[in-house]
């Protein structure tokens, strides 16, 4: 069975003044699947998630959703067509309620729609702590909640930039549980950033690994120890 490609990046490159921060970027993210992007800080990862989200221009190359060049489109349409984004840092509302951090997400829905009910079964502490707000849950409730709100806009691909970082292991294992109940089906494709080589190791089926604004390597996640894929992020 042939696998769709979800998201591809094709020879993408973008500029901070002179200098070259990405250098013709290519890959895909296949539908059904989760892609794991790794690197050291500074090589480029949460660069490229903006250029992806329209949140920083591109030079030149392509952003294809499905069939569609999105790379001209801003950030609420690229949204409007399908992509969730869960920053670094989490960026939740904290005087907004859990649940009202939830509706933000149905932003791109239609009215009547609702906050979806398998967010709550991946993380039923989100429907415990419904009337608290954001600012009071801890940091691993939190990116649960971000997550969560990301997901309420029913995204075709879900972006998570370093969803680990400062997360105790206890959410860490729901976050791992959750990545693959989403990956299980034929839909969602998950682009995965991650420092964290066994987290990032343990969902991939595919990876990408970053280096000075270019991707120097890539290959099936099963491969991962086999490529020494570790020696890219050692210090």
């Amino acid at each position: 069975m042939t696998t769709r490609t979800m998201l591809s990046i094709a020879h993408l490159n973008q500029y901070y003044g002179g200098s070259h921060i990405l250098r013709d970027v290519c890959f895909e993210v296949p539908a059904g699947k989760c892609t794991a992007l790794l690197g050291r800080n500074g090589v480029g990862k949460t660069t490229l998630l903006k250029c992806l989200m329209g949140l920083l221009p591109i030079r030149s190359g392509e952003i294809r959703l499905r069939d569609m060049n999105i790379a001209s489109l801003p950030p609420y349409a690229r949204a409007a067509r399908g992509i969730g984004y869960v920053p670094q840092g989490r960026e939740i509302f904290p005087r907004l309620t859990v649940g009202e951090n939830l509706e933000m997400g149905l932003a791109a829905q239609k009215k009547s729609a609702g906050v979806p009910s398998f967010i709550f079964e991946m993380f039923p502490v989100l429907k415990d702590m419904l009337r608290r707000r954001g600012g009071d849950l801890s940091g691993g409730q939190q990116q649960q909640l971000a997550i969560g709100r990301a997901l309420a806009m029913r995204p075709k691909i879900l972006i998570l930039d370093e969803p680990t970082e400062g997360i105790q292991p206890s959410i860490i294992k729901d976050i791992e549980r959750a990545i693959r109940k989403l990956t299980s089906g034929d839909e969602m494709a998950i682009l995965l950033v991650e420092q964290y080589y066994d987290f990032a190791k343990s969902l991939a089926d595919r990876y990408v690994v970053m280096s000075r604004g270019e991707v120097v390597a890539k290959g099936d996640g099963a491969n991962m120890d086999a490529d020494n894929i570790h020696r890219f992020l050692a210090v």
